[in-house]
């Protein structure tokens, strides 16, 4: 059986960057991370990654603009393996559609966010990009 790949955008506007609060399942409920989803069979990454923002974030899948990969595989079990993308949304506010809250976060704020455990991985390599994107901005 191939391995599932999951996929996460790391939404970028200026510094700060899109969390979002998960509904469920319970054990992970009330914690934050990255929206994304699966790849469905035949779906590229970024294809997949524009098709769940748009879905979780309610906004136009064509407004997804997806980048270069941010950080290394997180292994989900023996089954699954999440990959994070930088994503720029060129229009639209998201909402959480599927979520129970999104915020913008800044770098400062990285480290004090109850993170899903997969997506705590990329804290160092989230913090790298909104402290890049904050001195580029100044």
């Amino acid at each position: 059986m191939p391995n599932q790949i999951v996929v996460a955008g790391a939404v970028v506007s200026g510094a700060a960057l899109l969390v979002a609060q998960r509904l469920r399942p319970p054990e992970l409920a009330g914690r934050w991370e990255l929206p994304g989803g699966k790849v469905a069979p035949g779906e590229t990454e970024p294809a997949a990654l524009a098709r769940e923002l748009a879905e979780e974030l309610g906004v136009d899948r064509a407004a997804v603009e997806v980048g270069e990969r941010l950080g290394a595989d997180v292994a989900l079990g023996a089954a699954a393996t999440l990959r994070a993308y930088r994503v720029t949304l060129t229009r639209g506010k998201p909402h959480p559609h599927d979520h129970r809250a999104l915020r913008w976060v800044t770098a400062a704020d990285l480290a004090d966010i109850d993170w899903v455990p997969a997506d705590r991985s990329w804290l160092a390599d989230l913090t790298r990009l909104l402290n890049t994107r904050a001195a580029g901005a100044s």
